[in-house]
Parts: structure tokens; C-alpha cells; sequence
């Protein structure tokens, strides 16, 4: 974890909401020069607040969904900002008083201390692809979820297994005649009606996609890419989530990120199991896991890697180590710009 420890003159904490936010500012003593509630669209009133002490000033808020105006207002304005961490702000959490003036207070001295966690402040002119892509990630998993859901009620009747659904479109029409109750059959074509809409939804989102992205990371997606089963969506997917492979000083740092390995909990020398599932990046956590799938399934060698890893733990666990060391692959592959290598990547270290 990374803390912010730059010395400023003056030191601002923004408790955010939706609609308001409680500002904190206090100088380099922890004297607090302003402490004041806010609606969020004042943007005027909150210039002239600033205005004494942008000449050597930091704002500080925590990672909320709402902050990417307030990024831009101080990138607009040319005032520092940075985003805490959530997670790791547990001075604010674990309060046993809690409100939004203490909060804003505790954040600035937080930031005074030394203390503050700091998160990534993704640039603004990616941002909205990046969430476009996660969008798309999100209407997948939906999907999959109903696709599944099929399957389960299919079970529950005790019917003949049913086969992949998938992409066998022309299966699906006959699907809800092998239920003789009225409700469910309403069910499995609900389901049923939503996979078609979103069958035709995700490749539209993939298309504006790539069409968008001509410009942008065409070496690096040229590099992913190498990799048989890595398609040009599951590669943008992981750019625009990492921004650049520069952010990260080590393979490990970049694998904790993406959540593919657990992090021990060690005391007096003892393992006390392991923690922080929660802390990183969920988005690529789940195309690690794609690209998993995916690889096994395009690549001989590595399926033939799969089945005795599969051997050797079980299937859940199987695709997990496979995830890390894609997720390790990927990291050498960006940061020595190199093409994917199937004999390095099944080397035994």
C-alpha cells in the first residue's frame, strides 16, 4: 500500500456524497481554517473556497463512486487531488462516533499524517470506455447467470441433461416445452428472452468498442493478442483497467491487484490464514478467469497443462493457478513488449 507523504502548506479532506459534500481544510498544525457543508453542484463557491490556498494545497477524498467530477473540477483548476483508498481508510470505518464533519477532518489529518491510502486516479479522457468495457463485462456475467439459472430449474424437474446453450440458438425455441408447468415454462422464457436481447446487445457494445479504440493501444493489443485465446476484447479489457503496466514495480504487485493470489496473514511466525479477497481489481480478476477458460480451450499444450493441474487439485482450483499465471504472463509480456511465448509460459520454475 502506497501512502501519501508529500508536505504541503495546506491540507484538504472532502467527505463526498451524491449530492453534497463537508469540507475540511487545515493548515500544516492541524489548524482547521474551514469546516462546511457543500451541495456538490456549487462548483463556483467551492473555486472560492480553494482560492486562498491553491497555491500549495492537496485534495483528499475517499474512493467513492461520485468522485471523477471533483478529479476533474481540480484537474480543471490545476489543484493536486487525491483518491483514498476505501478499504484501507479504516481511521474512518472503525470510528466509534461517525458523521460527515468527522469524517471530512479525520480524511485531512489522514493526509497530514502521512497516512493517507492511496488509490489510482484513472485519467479522464479513458474513463468512460473503461466503464463502457466494464458494462459490457457486466452484461456478460448476466448471461451466464441466466444461462446457468436454465440449467438449474432444468435439474430441478429432473429432466434429460440439457446441452450447452451458449451460442446453440436453435435449441433454445424448444427449450420451454419440456416443462409441463405454466409458471415455470413463464420463467425459462423470461430467461430466455432476456439472453436474446442481450445476444444481440453485447456484440453491438463490442463493436463500438473497437471502433473506438483504433488509436489507442495498438502495439499492446497487438502483443496480447499472440495469445491464442485472448481475444481483442478480453486484451482491451485488461489495458484499460491497468491504464499502464508502468503502475506496477514487480509481477507480484500486478498479481495482487488482479486478486489471482491470496495474501498470508502471518504472526509470531505462524500462518494465520489469508486475507484482502476484497482489495484490487474485480473486473480483472473475472477476465483472468475468461481468458483461463478460454486459453485451455484454444491452446493444446496448455489444456494438456489444465487436465493434470485438474488432476492434481480440482477444477475451481485448476482454473485459479491458470489465472495467475496468465495474469503473470501478461505483466512480462507489456513490460518487456514481447509476444506470447508458450514454451516460457509452461516452463516449470
Amino acid at each position: 500500500m502506497n501512502f501519501y507523504n508529500k508536505q504541503k502548506l495546506f491540507y484538504c479532506g472532502i467527505d463526498l456524497h451524491s449530492r453534497n459534500i463537508y469540507i475540511c481544510i487545515m493548515d500544516k498544525d492541524r489548524n482547521v481554517l474551514v469546516h462546511r457543508n457543500l451541495k456538490s453542484r456549487d462548483t463556483e463557491i467551492l473555486l472560492k473556497i480553494f482560492e486562498p490556498y491553491k497555491h500549495d494545497f492537496v485534495v483528499a477524498v475517499e474512493s467513492t463512486f461520485a468522485w471523477y467530477w471533483l478529479a476533474d473540477f481540480c484537474a480543471d483548476n490545476n489543484i493536486e487531488f487525491i483518491l483514498g483508498h476505501a478499504l484501507y481508510m479504516k481511521a474512518i470505518h472503525g470510528a466509534k462516533a461517525k458523521n460527515d464533519r468527522i469524517d471530512s477532518k479525520k480524511i485531512a489529518l489522514m493526509v497530514q499524517g502521512g497516512m493517507f491510502p492511496l488509490a489510482y486516479v484513472y485519467p479522464a479522457e479513458k474513463r468512460a470506455l473503461r466503464d463502457l468495457l466494464r458494462r459490457r463485462l457486466h452484461f456478460v456475467g448476466i448471461r451466464a447467470e441466466l444461462l446457468g439459472h436454465i440449467q438449474i430449474v432444468n435439474y430441478q424437474n429432473n429432466n434429460e441433461t440439457l446441452k450447452k446453450l451458449g451460442n446453440n440458438k436453435s435449441i433454445r425455441k424448444d427449450i420451454p416445452d419440456f416443462f409441463p408447468d405454466e409458471d415455470i415454462k413463464k420463467s425459462v422464457e423470461a430467461d430466455l428472452q432476456t439472453i436474446a436481447y442481450l445476444d444481440e446487445l453485447i456484440p453491438k457494445l463490442e463493436w463500438h468498442i473497437l471502433s473506438k479504440v483504433k488509436q489507442q493501444y495498438q502495439k499492446e493489443l497487438a502483443i496480447l493478442s499472440s495469445a491464442r485465446g485472448m481475444g481483442n476484447i478480453i486484451a482491451l479489457t485488461i489495458l484499460f483497467e491497468i491504464d499502464t503496466i508502468n503502475r506496477f514495480d514487480s509481477v507480484g504487485q500486478f498479481a495482487s491487484y488482479s486478486r489471482v493470489v491470496k495474501c498470508l496473514h502471518k504472526s509470531a511466525g505462524k500462518i494465520c490464514g489469508s486475507g484482502g479477497s476484497k482489495i484490487g481489481n474485480p473486473y480483472l480478476k473475472r477476465v483472468f478467469s475468461e481468458a483461463a477458460c478460454l486459453m485451455g480451450a484454444y491452446n493444446p499444450s496448455i489444456k494438456e497443462y489444465l487436465d493434470k493441474l485438474k488432476r492434481k487439485h480440482n477444477k475451481r482450483k485448476a482454473l485459479i493457478i491458470l489465472a495467475h499465471k496468465i495474469a503473470k504472463a501478461v505483466y512480462y509480456m507489456l513490460k518487456r513488449e514481447t509476444v506470447f511465448d508458450i514454451n516460457k509460459f509452461l516452463e516449470k520454475k
